[in-house]
């Protein structure tokens, strides 16, 4: 039987969609019905590549069968249990196991279901140590501008992008944010880590100066920011916050749920720029996003102490429903398997000079004033039009979504994070494409 194309109107309103203009989209819907390897379907059969990871998180590709094959069986076996004073084999399973690839010494897994939860749940971790520590003062948590950390009422706090804060009133308090990292003037076109920009991290100093040390809980930021439009670290910067955290008894936090799972041609972005963390957050590339999973990888450090030193039976009065849902478990350990046999993180590293030379290629391309690359990622940022920022960003998302490829827009900035199963000759495609499109656009 033919389907149509798109269901009939009524059907549409129905669904409240996330971060997306919906009465724009329900005027002209894009559907896609499957997908596979390297590509979306749409209803009518078309391929559209996927140059996004669905939303940065398909990194082995699109139904993969080692991951379908083990969810199909985790349900028929054990569809739900809960991890409130019970366990599953499967969840202890994949915590040893995600532990074992986390870098240095993070080797115990809280287990959630998103990375805004992974979020949430680092800082409360944050807090509680430092309480079962005796040092309860230490609340305040200091963010950075222009990051994201999820939609929880903790992550958009620390958060630092201005249409996720404005519309929700005054937020945590005790909160403080570092100054992003984004310096066009100096650092447009560069390739890999900026060289401009290390100094910023002190402002961290000031910041103690300010609320003192004895407040400050923790620092969370991204090693690499995606969301708000692929910002690269500058060398020495995460080095200088390493830092000066140490010197100030301040937990730094990685929200790695983007680089994490060889996104920038390592494990974990922590690996590949040599700074340790002492919580990492993770989620979208752990399951390959076949079922919702997130998870905080903390040190043993806080872990010890949080045993040790805990005023009740309950060491953490922290957790969710579906915390190590056993089909979560069996997607991650098919998707671990898959990293390890395919050599996927290795390949993203192989790949990253490629991808650097296309992405730069658009270089002088109309529109373009910066190109920013690390790994398998970019961002292509477009000169906005006067009072219209954003307009031009889903024009180009649009018009490539028509011609089969499908990207993703933040404001007027193209954010590219293929699967890392890509091959060359699609590596190439991605960007002639986009410079044919960008020529298009007024």
């Amino acid at each position: 039987m033919n389907k149509p194309l798109n269901p009939p109107a009524n059907a549409l309103e129905a669904f409240w969609m996330p971060f997306t203009p919906n009465r724009r989209f329900k005027a002209d819907p894009r559907f896609v019905e499957r997908a596979e390897g390297m590509f979306y379907y749409t209803p009518d059969g078309r391929p559209v590549l996927d140059a996004t990871s669905g939303l940065w998180c398909v990194n082995a590709g699109h139904n993969r069968p080692r991951i379908v094959e083990a969810i199909q069986k985790q349900a028929a076996e054990l569809d739900y249990a809960t991890s409130f004073n019970m366990g599953h084999p499967k969840a202890f399973e994949f915590a040893s196991r995600l532990a074992n690839i986390l870098p240095g010494d993070l080797d115990h897994v809280f287990f959630c279901n998103s990375g805004s939860e992974a979020a949430d749940t680092a800082l409360k971790i944050a807090l509680a140590y430092h309480r079962a520590r005796g040092k309860g003062g230490k609340t305040r948590l200091i963010g950075r501008e222009r990051g994201y950390h999820g939609v929880g009422f903790g992550g958009i706090s620390v958060g630092g992008i201005v249409a996720n804060r404005k519309y929700f009133g005054g937020l945590l308090g005790g909160v403080d944010h570092l100054p992003h990292t984004h310096d066009l003037a100096r650092n447009a076109f560069s390739r890999g880590q900026p060289e401009h920009g290390a100094d910023l991290a002190d402002n961290l100093e000031r910041i103690v100066a300010l609320h003192d040390a004895s407040t400050i809980a923790a620092v969370i930021v991204e090693p690499l920011a995606g969301s708000t439009g692929v910002l690269v670290p500058p060398k020495g910067y995460l080095e200088r916050l390493r830092a000066i955290c140490d010197r100030h008894d301040i937990l730094l936090i990685f929200d790695e749920v983007i680089t994490g799972f060889g996104r920038l041609g390592a494990s974990f972005a922590s690996e590949l720029f040599g700074v340790q963390p002492d919580l990492i957050t993770l989620a979208k590339g752990l399951t390959n996003a076949a079922v919702p999973a997130g998870a905080v990888g903390a040190s043993a450090r806080i872990y010890d102490t949080l045993m040790d030193g805990a005023d009740a039976p309950i060491e953490l009065f922290h957790g969710y429903t579906y915390s190590a849902h056993p089909l979560a478990c069996a997607a991650g350990l098919a998707t671990l398997d898959t990293y390890r046999d395919e050599g996927l993180f290795e390949r993203a590293g192989q790949l990253s000079p490629l991808w650097e030379e296309a992405a730069h290629s658009l270089k002088g391309a109309r529109h373009v004033i910066d190109i920013r690359n690390l790994g398998l990622v970019a961002g292509i940022e477009l000169e906005s039009r006067p009072g219209a920022v954003g307009e031009r960003g889903q024009e180009i998302f649009k018009a490539a979504f028509d011609s089969g490829l499908m990207i993703r827009v933040g404001g007027d900035i193209v954010a590219l994070s293929p699967p890392l199963i890509i091959e060359e000759t699609q590596l190439d495609q991605i960007f002639s494409q986009l410079r044919n499109l960008l020529s298009t656009i007024d």
